[in-house]
């Protein structure tokens, strides 16, 4: 069942949010903006860590401030305030037009310069139907920050204990991370919305050293964060019990583990390490400001180019994905994104071809799209909204085989579970992944675990080696809170959802191995 709506936090309502608003649209559209919006903001982070159960850091900050963006004479301009007041928000209007109207000399005059390619770019945007008075809320049942502090560090220090009394494991960290995101936003078109989004990230780590080599490894947790609240810790959404009572037995097993012998094997994915492998080998290359080339800060641009939309052979015709603003409990899901667009969602990849990509209003109208499909995102008032990931996601077959049937049907490979170190290169092509553990496959079973394992791959060959895709039992919406992008570099969360699948011949590394090299 979804979470019952909560009602938005009265401490943000009571901010003059329609009337600084007004204040500084007003003063915009006089100064002759051609579109203009305004949004302000108030984000609410709050962390906890623990070593060895004994309190080692907690933070609580909270950002407030509004941004104004426009658009006039064809560039644009933008600007932010903390000042509550509405002759403030109409200067902070003022200097983004100004800045507009500096930005617009500074393009007329690179225009004079033949070598410098999409100089005379004039800013418009695809258009959006107004949504006049909207308001959302993410599904939870508790907001965490509602839960007194002694108790989120009673509940990880308890968590802790139990790694701690486990044999074999030297030390153990605990961390949680919260965060509630208030956001208003109108514009010049009529569009006003008001929303709120909860989420969260509890992660384990258990810690084990071999005293008489002083060999050591780590183990931890794979619960995903989640746009949940704090029932996401004490109800029955993670099995945590079970997984803080397994988690010292496979650390204990990989630490006397075998080193992986290096060739070719056939992978079966766990979600929880194959939610990565899409972030980085998909969902960053299908941002399309990435494949014109207008973005490459942190990830780089993308090898799926624009002339490749609806011919690009991505993988295998079992391989569906999708771009979602609107998946329950997501980390990138929204009513409206930062530009006014209402979430949606909608196909990036379709039996295997690249049908699709993630846009904001400018790279949409830009390209001849009709519309944006919603990726546009600040993750503060300071900052300007620039096209950010969706949930990207990886559908499962509807008839699907289990996990255990997937590993049944594997004669000699490798069960891959939980996200570690990665590498790829800045066209999003060639890559390699680790992760939290490796099952060898014999025949069809589980085999005992393998260390100092990596799969290397380039993203076509990789997703066209996918033969067999897992039923809807086996999804799982993973994710991190730290994607980066932009400069200055901004940072938003984002889920991906996925099942287990199965990857014919993937060439597997021995790390250690390379790294002697």
């Amino acid at each position: 069942m979804p979470a019952a709506p909560h009602a938005l936090d009265e401490t943000f309502l009571a901010l003059p949010l329609h009337a600084l608003a007004d204040a500084a649209l007003a003063r915009a559209r006089a100064l002759g903006a051609t579109h203009a919006d305004f949004r302000l903001e108030r984000n609410r982070s709050a962390s906890w860590r623990l070593r060895d159960a004994r309190t080692a850091g907690t933070s609580d900050t909270t950002d407030l401030g509004y941004a104004v963006r426009v658009v006039h004479d064809g560039a644009w301009g933008f600007a932010s305030g903390v000042d509550l007041t509405m002759d403030a928000a109409a200067r902070v209007a003022a200097q983004a037009v100004a800045m507009a109207k500096l930005s617009a000399k500074v393009i007329r005059a690179a225009g004079a310069d033949e070598r410098i390619e999409l100089a005379d770019e004039r800013i418009e945007l695809a258009d959006e139907p107004a949504h006049p008075d909207r308001t959302w809320v993410s599904a939870y049942e508790i907001n965490p920050f509602d839960v007194p502090d002694a108790d989120k560090t009673a509940l990880l220090a308890e968590w802790s204990a139990r790694l701690l009394d486990a044999d074999g494991v030297a030390h153990a960290d605990a961390s949680l991370l919260t965060v509630q995101e208030n956001k208003f936003y109108a514009d010049t078109a009529g569009t006003s919305t008001t929303q709120q989004r909860v989420r969260l990230h509890p992660q384990l780590t258990a810690v084990a050293v071999d005293p008489a080599s002083g060999d050591f490894d780590s183990m931890r947790t794979l619960a995903p964060p989640a746009g949940r609240g704090w029932e996401y810790l004490t109800g029955d959404h993670w099995d945590w019990a079970g997984e803080l009572a397994r988690l010292p037995e496979y650390l204990a097993e990989k630490m006397h583990a075998p080193g992986v012998e290096p060739g070719a094997y056939d992978l079966v994915v766990d979600p929880s390490n194959l939610w990565l492998t899409i972030h980085e080998s998909i969902g960053h290359a299908t941002e399309l400001d990435r494949a014109l080339g207008y973005e490459a800060a942190y990830a780089g641009t993308s090898f799926a180019t624009f002339d490749q939309l609806g011919k690009l052979a991505y993988g295998s015709a079992l391989m569906n994905v999708t771009g979602d603003r609107t998946a329950e409990h997501g980390l990138a899901t929204i009513g409206y994104d930062d530009e006014g667009v209402a979430a949606q969602s909608w196909d990036l990849i379709k039996d295997g071809t690249l049908v699709g990509y993630q846009l904001d209003r400018r790279i949409a109208k830009l390209t001849g799209f009709a519309r944006s499909n919603g990726c546009a995102y600040a993750d503060s008032p300071a900052h300007v909204p620039v096209q950010r990931m969706a949930n990207v996601s990886l559908q499962p077959a509807p008839e699907g085989p289990s996990t255990e049937e997937l590993i049944a049907g594997v004669e000699r490979g490798i069960y891959v579970v939980g996200d570690r170190s990665w590498s790829i290169d800045m066209q999003r092509y060639n890559f390699q992944f680790t992760g939290q553990r490796f099952f060898r496959i014999e025949n069809g079973r589980l085999a005992g675990q393998l260390r100092d394992v990596a799969y290397q791959a380039s993203t076509t060959d990789f997703w066209g080696s996918m033969s067999a895709v897992g039923g809807p039992d086996t999804y799982v919406l993973g994710g991190a809170f730290n994607c980066g992008k932009a400069q200055p570099g901004q940072v938003a969360a984002v889920s991906h959802g996925c099942p287990s699948a199965l990857f014919e011949g993937v060439n597997i590394l021995n790390t250690t191995q390379e790294a002697g090299r």
